[in-house]
């Protein structure tokens, strides 16, 4: 059912950017916009929040620096409904559906995760879901792009993530179809591709779009944001915004989920049970670490990965003397000991950043996850422990 005029509107406001913004604005007011934007940065940054928001400029019948909020264009736009604003984003590919049955199933999925932002829409940037943009997807892009549009001069395209467009299924398909439409796009349409990790987007598409770099946030604002839109606790609100590294999406993935904790506390301290086992006396933790990860679903680790990487920088940090720069502030104290116990050096670290990138492009290869762990905390072990023999305590 569409939400009526008078009803709250369900995105919230936008944070921060406001530079970022109002370069987009001015464009717009002086006609010079690009009809094919890149919005690139740090993943929970706001690259779709913001995306949204220029797409509700457009569409808005007393445009200034901002939307005016108030129109019947402003208004759906926010509540997600406007006909002529398209909004796609990487979902869970439909079980038992091929083909035709693919495309369809698809659209109904992101029709029904849209429904679901609408009634919730903080959201962490993290999902647990192996999720994908398929060439079905673009399908419906391209089905869309050729129709008329409804109230604006041309229809909108928000393509979120869009480096999830080449690792799908070991094609480049799905890319190379959008490619074809930013290539020669019909009438006045529009696109805005948000990317955190634009280096994996084909370079066609990349030289078709103008890049906008939206960076990470101040830590105060982020906190701010916590304290205002998710009514979390000042403490909660200060912790979160820490580790969030100047990322809204970030941080609100770290708060606690109802009893549980949330989807990206969870990742962060299986990535450091991973790194511990690599330092610990023993080799058997690792293997058994290993054998507790499924054997399909690689590509689901990409963001375990990341943690990783982030526990090593920590390593680097304190064996260098600066526990300061630990992105993980709160355990600080364990990581100390632990690289005290495995006298761990600070170049002895710099070789354990190559093992991780290694495993992350294993796992977007979809290489079984069994085995690109143990090769992981084998590799890491090697790096991290190179002064002490196997089985010898500190």
């Amino acid at each position: 059912m569409a939400q009526a005029l008078d009803e709250p509107v369900s995105l919230h406001a936008v944070v921060g950017h406001e530079e970022a913004r109002a370069s987009l604005a001015r464009a717009h007011r002086r006609q010079l916009l690009p009809a094919a934007l890149l919005l690139h940065g740090p993943r929970g940054v706001g690259k779709q929040r913001v995306a949204l928001w220029l797409a509700q400029l457009l569409v808005c019948a007393r445009p200034q620096l901002e939307p005016c909020g108030s129109c019947p264009a402003c208004r759906m736009a926010l509540g997600l409904e406007h006909p002529d604003i398209h909004w796609y984003f990487p979902i869970p590919r439909p079980k038992n559906a091929t083909g035709d049955t693919l495309v369809d199933a698809l659209e109904q999925a992101r029709v029904e995760e849209i429904a679901e932002l609408r009634l919730s829409p903080l959201r962490a940037s993290h999902s647990e879901d192996v999720r994908g943009l398929y060439l079905g997807t673009v399908r419906n892009i391209r089905s869309k792009a050729h129709m008329r549009p409804v109230t604006a001069p041309g229809p909108i395209f928000i393509v979120g993530e869009a480096e999830h467009l080449v690792p799908q299924e070991s094609s480049p398909e799905a890319a190379n179809a959008l490619l074809k439409l930013l290539e020669e796009p019909p009438g006045a349409t529009r696109f805005i591709l948000t990317s955190s990790e634009p280096g994996r987007l084909l370079p066609t598409i990349r030289s078709r779009t103008v890049p906008l770099h939206l960076g990470p946030l101040p830590r105060s604002v982020v906190a701010d944001f916590l304290l205002k839109d998710a009514a979390v606790d000042p403490k909660k609100a200060s912790w979160a915004a820490a580790l969030g590294q100047g990322s809204p999406g970030r941080a609100l993935g770290f708060l606690p989920d109802g009893d549980e904790k949330g989807p990206l506390e969870r990742l962060r301290r299986r990535a450091f049970e991973l790194v511990a086992a690599a330092m610990s006396p023993g080799a058997s933790e690792g293997y058994g670490l290993a054998l507790g990860f499924p054997p399909t679903g690689a590509r689901g680790l990409v963001d375990l990965f990341d943690f990783v990487e982030e526990w090593v920088r920590d390593l680097a940090a304190v064996a260098a003397g600066v526990p300061s720069a630990a992105l993980n502030h709160d355990a600080v104290p364990e990581l100390e000991r632990r690289v005290r116990e495995a006298k761990v050096g600070a170049f002895a670290v710099a070789r354990a950043f190559g093992s991780v990138e290694r495993a992350r492009e294993l796992a977007w290869a979809n290489v079984n996850p069994q085995l690109v762990v143990g090769g992981l905390i084998r590799d890491l072990r090697g790096a991290l422990r190179a002064g002490v023999p196997d089985g010898a305590a500190a």
